[in-house]
């Protein structure tokens, strides 16, 4: 016989909510852990309210989360030790099999690279703002409560982040061409040949990789190339493999030995490669889902 109680029923509620909490949770903090955190308290919270006075429950814990998730953001300004602000968002990394039909529902699912980045870069406020209303149709309304202002005023927010977002967001092209590009670039990189980079590289791209002393980014077509040969050389002699990184194509290298050697994760728009993370730190490396060498 099925349990009916009053615990029961909430608990099921609250799982059936869980994926789409945890997502808003991620697009707002760029880390999967952080992100389970949130929905964690969001239980805590849940568990010590009188069900009776949640009349919209999926409202209600959509507005939890913003609040808890509004509260880290807030903190990592104040405490810059314990900010993310300068870490690229976390990495998915998944076997690559190559182009299928599926792929461009696929990466129109995903939760792009770039994407994240450019919301490392919003106000704390302004992330909120947007998040909710354009990627989960949160009303404005519910949102001012969140942030404590006006309706008019939360509108102006998320106005002015969608602007930053759409400035640097264009839109991607399909899977196939993506992976030409890319394995165009990683050639050229191969034979050192500097023409061959450009003609690949976004004039305006941007170039971050993940250190064991921090995080450097490298701007512009010319200075990236110029460093493609030197960043890559050791990727490239050593043992690699096409993967999917948060859903679009990268690149995994490892030492002879089997070490991760990096990560690398490509954003192409327009045909041209206009954002590139790579991640050479060995304790990142270590913590994250690797495929085998294979």
């Amino acid at each position: 016989m099925s349990d009916t109680s009053p615990t029961n029923l909430v608990a099921e509620a609250f799982e059936a909510q869980r994926d789409r909490l945890r997502a808003v949770a991620y697009r707002m903090l760029g880390s999967h852990a952080d992100a389970e955190d949130v929905v964690q308290e969001a239980w805590l919270r849940l568990s010590r309210q009188d069900p009776a006075t949640i009349h919209n429950f999926a409202g209600w814990l959509t507005t939890v989360v913003g609040r808890i998730s509004l509260d880290v953001l807030r903190s990592r300004q104040t405490h810059p030790e314990a900010s993310y602000d300068d870490r690229l968002p976390d990495l998915v990394v998944t076997v690559d099999d190559g182009p299928a039909p599926e792929d461009d529902v696929a990466l129109a699912d995903s939760v792009g690279l770039a994407l994240l980045v450019v919301l490392e870069s919003l106000g704390p406020s302004e992330r909120l703002a947007f998040v909710l209303h354009d990627l989960f149709a949160v009303p404005f309304n519910e949102i001012g409560q969140i942030l404590g202002k006006s309706t008019d005023a939360t509108k102006m927010l998320a106005s002015r982040a969608r602007r930053k977002v759409q400035a640097t967001e264009r839109p991607t092209v399909a899977g196939r061409e993506q992976r030409e590009v890319v394995q165009a670039f990683l050639a050229a990189a191969h034979r050192g040949d500097f023409e061959g980079l450009l003609r690949v590289l976004d004039p305006e791209v941007r170039l971050t990789v993940d250190t064991p002393d921090g995080v450097i980014v490298v701007l512009g077509a010319t200075e990236v190339a110029a460093g493609a040969q030197h960043r890559l050389a050791a990727g490239a002699a050593a043992r690699g493999r096409a993967v999917l990184v948060n859903g679009l194509p990268g690149f995994v290298s490892w030492r002879e030995d089997g070490a991760p050697l990096s990560v690398l994760a490509f954003t192409v728009v327009d045909g041209r490669i206009a954002g590139i993370a790579v991640v050479i730190d060995p304790a990142r490396l270590a913590s994250m889902d690797l495929p085998d060498p294979g």
